[in-house]
């Protein structure tokens, strides 16, 4: 009984080790996405590059939390229950690490977009939808912190309000280069940055639903709430 309670203790301190990490991480990646609307609106272009740099730091974390990851299931051979939560972090990691890239390619944009005509409201806009996600990026690591599967499922919800945001910013987009083709340029990057912003919104979803997996045991059962999607007229979206 001894031994088994020194593995578990063990084990415990492990996993708490990770999850500062995931919690550290999740810091960087709400201040990427503020930080880079932020530059968008703004025209900052020393803001969108340190974006890009602190983007490596990101990428790093998620490398040390996969690396500590294996190495607990490997010295630990954790339960069933525990090896759930283990590969939950590393999922949630792996979500967190993708937002970063979306960030990282927001600012690259920005570049570009100090150098185009301005099309008004679009920064504000887009700032908003970023605000949005940022909330529910953060309440869904709460969520996970705080094993609360309710907040979850709220967090699940509010991926609507991110998707109908979308679809009014690309209809806008579509109008502003209908009425001048000068505005093409400028609005076809503002097009990819709000498609980047919808999936931060995504994996901010994706993290919540590890959530109420791991507080449940299943996966929601229901299709995730979807506003109508302009995907099908959508420009050709290609990632950075």
């Amino acid at each position: 009984m001894t031994q088994e309670k020194h593995i578990a203790s063990a084990f415990d301190r492990d996993l708490e080790t990770v999850q500062a990490l995931v919690i550290k991480m999740g810091g960087l990646v709400e201040a990427a996405i503020n930080e880079a609307a932020t530059a968008l609106e703004s025209r900052d272009e020393e803001l969108a590059e340190q974006v890009r740099r602190r983007d490596r730091a990101i990428d790093e974390l998620e490398m040390q939390i996969n690396e500590e990851a294996a190495r607990l299931i490997a010295l630990r051979a954790p339960n069933s229950t525990d090896l759930r939560v283990v590969l939950t972090v590393m999922k949630i990691a792996a979500s967190l690490e993708r937002v970063g890239d979306y960030a990282k390619n927001m600012a690259k944009r920005s570049h570009v977009l100090a150098h185009l005509p301005v099309i008004n409201g679009s920064g504000l806009a887009l700032r908003r939808m970023a605000a949005t996600v940022e909330r529910m990026m953060k309440d869904a690591l709460d969520s996970y912190i705080q094993r609360d599967a309710n907040l979850a499922a709220d967090v699940r919800q509010r991926d609507l309000e991110v998707d109908q945001m979308y679809n009014a910013l690309f209809r806008e987009f579509l109008t502003y280069m209908m009425e001048d083709p000068r505005n093409i340029t400028a609005c076809m990057h503002l097009h990819f940055i709000a498609k980047n912003i919808e999936r931060m919104g995504d994996h901010a979803t994706s993290i919540a639903e590890q959530v109420i997996y791991l507080v449940t045991g299943e996966l929601p059962e229901d299709a995730r709430p979807k506003s109508d999607s302009v995907s099908r007229a959508e420009l050709n979206e290609g990632e950075d």
